[in-house]
């Protein structure tokens, strides 16, 4: 009987944990600006794709929209999220300076995302399936 009492406290301890920490990680996002310090794929280093400026995204939870440049041009979609899920829309207009293939790489790249989470070290972290595919770090 005890044992059961201590499995019941430890399961409602972890619930609640687990529902503080999922509102935590949605707020956290809003009024940050996040860096693009990773990204999976292309051949080139990152350094050689972001030579001069490096991509930022800023989340817009009264507009639902994802704000920053792409290391060139400027960069706006809509996003939604449910839980650890998430997707970004299709970019709206921007101009069109050319600066290598960095941008592309961006655009393609956040396309494909469909879930998010945050480390230890505070950082984001957004995923396709299972594999981490851009991981951004707050700048001030």
């Amino acid at each position: 009987m005890k044992q059961l009492k201590l499995f019941c406290l430890f399961t409602v301890i972890l619930m609640l944990n687990a529902c503080k920490s999922t509102k935590t990680m949605g707020n956290t996002l809003y009024n940050t600006t996040w860096e693009l310090e990773y990204i999976t794929g292309p051949r080139i280093a990152f350094n050689g794709l972001y030579p001069d400026k490096k991509p930022q995204i800023t989340f817009n939870k009264t507009t639902n929209k994802v704000e920053g440049h792409s290391s060139c041009n400027g960069y706006s979609a809509d996003f939604s999220i449910h839980g650890n899920s998430i997707t970004f829309g299709e970019p709206g207009p921007t101009t069109m300076m050319y600066c290598g293939q960095g941008e592309q790489v961006f655009l393609n790249t956040i396309k494909k995302v469909n879930t998010y989470s945050l480390d230890e070290e505070g950082k984001l972290i957004l995923i396709l399936d299972d594999v981490a595919m851009m991981r951004f770090k707050k700048v001030n």
